[in-house]
């Protein structure tokens, strides 16, 4: 039985891309996401072998989707597509449980190695990345523990694109004034207390892209 893949990439012509390149090696794409948000509703309902994540997606970044789906569907491995290749963003997505990470620049040439190695239970990184980061990371030299819950994140990276409570509140499914309590509470956590401070640390933390 071929290999089933999830993609989830906010570029549709991004996600044609690979979708041609994974199908002619013989693995199944059994369905596409263009944010976050969609891959983790997604992976819920059809628990594919491996999801593909874009790092900068709206809504929901690569690295807090892939949190979400391994507590949903934990069979599901996930590999993370990024331009990134600096050592703060591979700890952040090894700490958040993803088996592949793969530099855009290389992502033909990597991501059917990277799917095959995942499935059989390997970390896969593409050249050029440090394996210096994956001992570190194994030998637990971390990132600052992130003081916000997975649903402060949440709040954090919609905040950060830009959206107003009440969107905040509609995309979350909760009220205005619970969006609002999640907002004050990731305020007086990071001890910061304006938008644009916000998001300069969403930026730093890799919630979201500059």
């Amino acid at each position: 039985m071929p290999i089933q893949v999830l993609l989830a990439d906010d570029h549709q012509i991004m996600r044609q891309g690979l979708k041609s390149l994974l199908e002619r090696e013989g693995f199944r794409v059994v369905a596409e996401a263009a944010d976050g948000r969609e891959a983790l509703r997604l992976a819920e309902t059809s628990h594919p072998d491996v999801v593909i994540l874009d790092l900068a997606m709206p809504g929901l970044n690569g690295v807090d989707a892939a949190k979400e789906i391994a507590r949903s569907s934990p069979k599901t491995k996930a590999i993370l597509l990024t331009m990134h290749k600096e050592d703060a963003y591979v700890l952040q997505a090894l700490s958040a449980g993803v088996s592949g990470y793969v530099l855009k620049t290389q992502a033909s040439a990597d991501l059917v190695q990277a799917i095959r190695e995942v499935t059989r239970g390997s970390i896969y990184l593409s050249p050029g990345v440090s394996r210096a980061v994956v001992d570190a990371y194994r030998a637990k030299t971390d990132l600052p523990p992130d003081p916000l819950s997975p649903r402060e994140r949440e709040v954090l990276q919609l905040v950060a694109e830009g959206k107003t409570t009440k969107e905040v509140a509609a995309i979350l499914g909760v009220s205005v004034k619970t969006a609002e309590s999640h907002r004050t509470r990731i305020m007086e956590k990071l001890d910061i207390h304006e938008t644009a401070g916000l998001v300069r640390y969403a930026i730093r933390r890799g919630v979201i892209q500059p």
